[in-house]
């Protein structure tokens, strides 16, 4: 049997858009952030209501594709919600003295 490798017609990558990250297709948003809300519980429905823009059929293409490049996506959750990092990178602005 071939090896064939699933396609995600909803799913892509851009250089530049996103950092080059998966995006849902004609979007700029961005895969991580739909499966952060799944990963909080949230079923298709409410990711719909939040983004009513999508269709049923890019979300569900949105979760598929998070199964097959799980740590892809997991690596890039943990980065954007790493607040260590984003701290360092954007340090608070120090409280003018009065």
């Amino acid at each position: 049997m071939a090896d064939t490798k699933i396609k995600h017609p909803h799913v892509t990558q851009k250089k530049g858009t996103h950092g080059g990250r998966p995006i849902v297709k004609d979007s700029r948003i961005p895969v991580s952030t739909i499966i952060i809300y799944y990963k909080k519980g949230k079923e298709v429905d409410e990711i719909l209501d939040l983004y009513p823009q999508l269709t049923p059929a890019q979300v569900h293409d949105v979760i598929s594709y998070y199964y097959d490049y799980r740590k892809q996506v997991d690596n890039e959750i943990e980065e954007m919600t790493n607040e260590d990092k984003w701290k360092k990178q954007y340090p608070p602005a120090k409280e003018q003295a009065k």
